[in-house]
């Protein structure tokens, strides 16, 4: 039966037995406020019945975790090779290995002619041809890092208006206070200045998987298609791509890589004063 549909019933025959009891029980054992509640109760039980279908994912795990594991996901995990060039799978005893090939895109359609975009294409159009095995070719918009810039701000932030503090308690000369004012306040608005915008890069890439009885074996495998999957890419568009490595390589099939956790805070607390005010 449907996981919405067990639920559903699930909670209408816990409702029915509470509102039973409560009819059930004579007033010499249970008060009157004691019915009126086991009533509430199975009102409560009646409207997370006819409501269970928007939260029913949530609530079947709860319900189950204390009988049996939940499982969130079928799939394998996924772990980073050796040489933190490429993504490994096991897929029951064989090894998958999917290598990242980075495409650099130096020009956009926005400032690109109908001659030059019909050329993009026709360029594209090869490349996918040339591609001997299965291949993807992703082009991503992301929210660009900013988080070690804020970072070294904040930091020279605190430190401006922690000298500011200390020199106006020591009644220091007039003009070093106004020089630490004048620090303090060049780095508040570089501050925020750098939360108010987001910005945004654009990531072109390949991919290609290979598959061995061995990790290495699947490895080389992938890493031997990347490269002729690169000559392609270079002969087709005149760039020199590369390997994604290391975090960056994360960033692809991690979501916590995707966005900056830093970065997206100071936005956010920049529109929340901004609608303040």
């Amino acid at each position: 039966m449907n996981q919405k549909a067990v639920t559903f019933v699930s909670l209408l025959i816990a409702s029915a037995v509470v509102v039973g009891i409560a009819a059930m029980l004579p007033i010499s054992l249970v008060p009157g406020y004691g019915k009126a509640v086991l009533l509430l109760v199975g009102l409560a039980l009646d409207f997370l019945a006819f409501t269970s279908r928007y939260y029913s994912y949530l609530l079947g795990p709860m319900i189950k975790q204390r009988k049996k594991p939940v499982i969130l996901s079928k799939e394998n995990a996924y772990w980073l090779s050796p040489s933190s060039d490429s993504i490994m799978r096991k897929e029951n005893e064989t090894f998958v290995s999917t290598v990242y090939v980075s495409i650099p895109v130096y020009s956009s359609a926005t400032e690109m002619s109908d001659e030059q975009k019909l050329n993009f294409v026709n360029q594209v159009s090869r490349l996918v041809s040339t591609a001997k095995d299965p291949t993807r070719f992703t082009t991503q918009l992301y929210v660009m890092n900013k988080d070690a810039a804020i970072q070294t701000i904040r930091a020279a932030q605190n430190d401006a208006e922690t000298e500011e503090a200390r020199l106006v308690q020591s009644n220091a000369k007039q003009s070093e206070v106004e020089r630490a004012k004048g620090k303090s306040s060049m780095w508040r608005g570089m501050m925020d200045n750098i939360g108010s915008v987001t910005s945004y890069e654009l990531f072109s890439y390949a991919c290609v998987s290979a598959s061995g009885m061995k990790e290495f074996e699947a490895s080389s495998l992938a890493q031997q298609k990347a490269k002729e999957l690169m000559a392609a890419i270079g002969a087709t568009f005149g760039v020199s791509p590369s390997i994604v490595t290391g975090t960056e390589l994360l960033k692809l099939v991690e979501p916590e890589y995707l966005i900056p956790v830093s970065t997206m805070h100071e936005k956010i607390n920049k529109d929340i004063q901004e609608e303040v005010i």
